[in-house]
């Protein structure tokens, strides 16, 4: 499987010629889902999801599906009838031949006085590789590759170390990092690398891997 960093939550898969991206948001190239087979959104956050460039991928590929929670979904399902799939926690699917878990309910806790939204991850292909949205939810299942969400209003680098420790993947992956200055990213690297456990990389946005 061929996995490319997008900007910060964004990520495209590939496998026996068909694409799979996650959170094409708005931090995101703009064409990011363009080429898609099949698009996995992890919550509503304008970070994550962005309802323009979601409906110029599926406008593109008229095979192309969404597979998202409710509060996504509501926003594109009658635009695209039979195109647009509202899943939840304990779910199971398959989209453009990749088999999908999805596991977690909510979004992490940004400030007591702010209301919790809903936050779904999703497992790929038996544990390939899993990318937790906005919250630090183990699957409790092995995990090959963790997208791990380095940097973010509701984390601390504490807090992603121990995450990283507790799912004990064989390698992580930065995302959710467009918030990182230059300066910062090393001292990240260093914590992260020699904390969690885990093999510790970073992609460029545009830059692949085989996974």
């Amino acid at each position: 499987m061929k996995l490319t960093k997008k900007s910060h939550a964004c990520v495209r898969l590939e496998k026996d010629g068909r694409t799979l991206v996650l959170d094409p948001g708005g931090f995101t190239e703009r064409d990011a889902a363009v080429g898609a087979d099949a698009i996995l959104v992890t919550h509503e956050h304008p970070d994550h999801f962005d309802e323009g460039r979601l409906r110029a991928a599926l406008e593109a590929n008229p095979a192309a599906g969404v597979w998202t929670l409710r509060a996504v979904a509501d926003r594109l399902a009658a635009a695209f009838p039979g195109r647009v799939h509202t899943v939840g926690h304990g779910d199971t699917f398959t989209a453009a031949g990749f088999d999908v878990q999805v596991h977690g309910e909510l979004h992490a806790v940004i400030h007591p006085d702010l209301p919790r939204i809903t936050n779904v991850g999703y497992l790929i292909d038996d544990g390939r590789v899993f990318h937790p949205g906005d919250a630090l939810t183990v699957p409790g299942r092995p995990v090959e590759t963790l997208l791990a969400p380095v940097q973010a209003p509701w984390n601390k680098i504490a807090e992603v170390i121990d995450y990283v420790r507790e799912v004990a993947p064989e390698r992580v992956y930065d995302v959710h990092d467009a918030l990182l200055t230059d300066l910062a990213r090393p001292i990240y690297d260093t914590h992260l690398g020699n904390l969690g456990g885990a093999e510790h990389l970073r992609l460029a946005p545009g830059a692949s891997a085989e996974v």
